[in-house]
């Protein structure tokens, strides 16, 4: 059942990911049937077809590297790296610069009211989103990180980063439809000064801390890592269950208590005895009195981390299974908001990643491996789909977007060379087209190839990291 569970998530995956294609590739189909252009192929993913079959005069393929699609067009620029040779002999009529530019613009067009659809779609059924998720409180300080060498503590509530309101801590973890560049995370990584202006509130009173970031050391095989100052946002430390036998289940913790402090200090994220869990494996292994919220009542509980008998290498545990976050609800951001979200976010990537003194490069963005990763996640939620179609908001909407640039190979490359094609009052050279049309597929294929190295080099790692095995305790005597 488990193998059964897993390949319908992989069919739900692929559905969803060639209807976006296939809505896309659908407008460039639609327009050239419309301005009478010659259709020969249309071709969802690249590579030698696995399937095809021919109807009406145009053939019908589904491709073997999944990375796009296409519909070939003999009478608009030549593409052979992609879609292959032409197979039709007779001449064509040279087609005009409008109809060109019609049917290149049909396709992220197409995405776009994909991406609208979408979202009403949403507005309706609701996108769920975290309570805390509109919270700027830092939860967690690593003690001997750039933050806590600055001063700041668990518990302050950023106001600013760098002279930029913040209003969240991550990316869209909101219940609105804010952008990336609202959230505390997004701030400090397009940071570019040698310190981090942090503007704060601790018990009432404003001030200010400069952070000196930090980058983690990465192997070669791995994305080169952003500005860090080791800080997380405050999620509360809810128990969800006890592992048997363990120091939790012994000392009386039972799920659904919050732990609200530690040695009488206010703890902000679970972090927090994560962290005395760490210390005690190097030797520091003194009890710890937790307060536990527990119905209406406060109660302190003392535990002392122990270490389990299995696997042999574990280190010392308090053996308790935290929460996720329950207090879920949704919000319903209206279609138009979704849209201007969606935009602002790949606006303001391209904009770091063009920034002069910028760290964030290529390397950074996200491909096909990352897209159907992040939805095979979210199908596996019980309430994924709405996600699901959250996402494919703004995944559509990137695709529309990043389609209009003015490149060769992509549909504003075409629309470029349609306007180009009207000042000269000739079309360019097709001999030169084709050079540059392959040139620039052979590029964008290793672009592709290349940042789904890294994608998968990530989805591996994590697979590898959550196959981690559960502490088994001795039993007491």
């Amino acid at each position: 059942m488990s193998i059964l569970h897993y390949i319908l998530i992989a069919l739900e995956v692929v559905l969803i990911f060639n209807l976006i294609i296939g809505v896309h590739e659908l407008g460039h189909f639609l327009a050239a049937r419309w301005r009478g252009l010659k259709v020969e192929r249309f071709a969802i993913w690249f590579g030698k077809p696995i399937w095809k079959k021919k109807i009406g005069g145009v053939e019908y393929a589904l491709g073997t590297i999944p990375f796009g699609g296409y519909v070939s067009l003999p009478q608009m620029a030549s593409m052979e790296a992609i879609e292959g040779k032409t197979e039709t002999t007779e001449p064509l009529p040279n087609v005009s610069p409008l109809d060109k530019i019609i049917v290149a613009f049909a396709g992220p067009l197409f995405s776009l009211l994909l991406a609208v659809a979408f979202a009403v779609i949403v507005w309706q059924v609701g996108k769920p989103v975290s309570a805390t998720g509109n919270s700027t409180v830092i939860g967690f300080v690593d003690p001997n990180g750039p933050a806590a060498k600055a001063g700041l503590r668990p518990g302050d509530n950023i106001l600013e980063v760098d002279g930029h309101p913040v209003s969240q801590f991550s990316p869209a973890e909101g219940g609105k439809s804010s952008s990336a560049q609202d959230s505390v995370k997004w701030c400090i990584i397009t940071s570019q000064g040698t310190n981090i202006a942090i503007k704060y509130q601790r018990d009432g009173q404003v001030a200010m801390a400069y952070p000196v970031p930090i980058h983690q050391p990465t192997k070669w095989y791995e994305r080169r890592s952003l500005r860090q100052i080791m800080i997380d946002g405050a999620f509360p430390a809810l128990i969800a269950g006890t592992l048997t036998n363990s120091p939790a289940e012994q000392a009386g913790l039972m799920p659904g208590d919050e732990i609200v402090a530690m040695d009488g200090q206010r703890i902000y994220s679970p972090r927090a005895l994560w962290t005395l869990e760490d210390e005690m494996t190097n030797g520091s292994t003194h009890p710890v009195t937790v307060t536990v919220h527990r119905s209406t009542n406060d109660v302190d509980i003392t535990l002392l981390a122990a270490r389990p008998v299995q696997p042999t290498n574990a280190p010392p545990s308090f053996g308790i299974v935290w929460q996720v976050d329950t207090n879920i609800t949704l919000a319903h951001p209206r279609p138009l908001e979704q849209i201007q979200s969606s935009a602002e976010t790949i606006f303001a990537t391209f904009a770091a990643l063009f920034a002069p003194h910028g760290e964030i490069g290529v390397q950074q963005l996200g491909g096909a491996v990352m897209i159907f990763r992040v939805y095979y996640n979210l199908f596996q939620d019980d309430d994924g789909w709405r996600r699901v179609l959250w996402f494919s908001v703004v995944l559509n909407v990137n695709l529309a977007l990043l389609n209009m640039l003015p490149l060769p190979v992509l549909d504003g490359g075409h629309i470029t060379l349609s306007l180009i094609e009207v000042v000269r009052r000739r079309p360019v050279s097709a001999r030169i087209l084709e050079k540059i049309q392959s040139g620039f597929a052979a590029l964008l294929i290793a672009f592709m190839l290349y940042i789904a190295f890294f994608d998968a080099g990530d989805w591996i790692r994590s697979a590898h990291s959550d196959r981690e095995v559960t502490p088994i305790f001795a039993p007491q005597k």
